[in-house]
Order: structure tokens, then sequence, then C-alpha cells
């Protein structure tokens, strides 16, 4: 819980010093990489500090629902990241990047979708 605390601190100070920095440009995907990654390891450390307390959770589907959650977010986070390298890779070959970000959206719809109906049939 200790680590998931000091990386979720850390990469809020990113956020922190980078619109310090440049705050004329708004919610940049830099910018929402850390917020995600402060999110998500904060959830993270919660869910370990607090592991005994979430395990009482009644209904069964609201555990499940707090101990997916984080995955789901690392997994967005992350897929942020590829697109960003994607982004910056189609651009510096001059091509178009305008499907990228529909395409991420999409992923990430399915994979929430695909977990919404894993729920709904395990605990359902």
């Amino acid at each position: 819980a200790a680590l998931y605390g000091l990386i979720a601190a850390s990469s809020f100070i990113q956020v922190a010093r980078i619109q310090h920095r440049v705050p004329e440009y708004g919610w940049t995907t830099q910018k929402v990489f850390q917020f995600l990654n402060f999110l998500v390891n904060g959830a993270r450390c919660s869910i370990f500090a607090f592991r005994r307390q979430v395990q009482l959770v009644n209904p069964q589907i609201f555990q499940h629902v707090i101990l997916d959650l984080p995955g789901l977010a690392f997994f967005t986070t992350y897929a942020m990241l590829a697109l960003f390298w994607a982004e910056i890779s189609y651009q510096a070959r001059g091509l178009d990047t305008d499907g990228l970000r529909s395409g991420f959206y999409i992923i990430n719809g399915v994979v929430y979708a695909m977990q919404r109906f894993w729920c709904g049939y395990c605990c359902g």
C-alpha cells in the first residue's frame, strides 16, 4: 500500500509540475496519463490499506467492482500511453491520426463492456 501511495503521490506532483510549467495547454495527453496513474495507484493503495473492509462489502458485486476497477483504469492508462506513442509515430511519418483516438475509445469500450458482461455473469 505504501509503495502504491508513493507512486500516486509522485504522479500527482508531476501533474502539478506540468500544470505550473505550461498552464496554457490545458489537459494534454501527458497530464491525463499522469492523472490516471495517480487515480490507479491511489485506488490500489486504498484497496490494500483497507483490504479487510473491502472483503466485508455486500452485495458481493460491489466488492468485485471495487477490486476490478483499478485494473480496468490501469488498462485505460497504458492504452492511452500506447495511443500517445502511436500519434507521435504517425505524425513523424506524416500519416493521418484521426482513426487512432476513435480506436482507443472503441477498444476501451469493448474491454469495459466485456468486464460488465463477465461481472454480471459471475455475480448476477
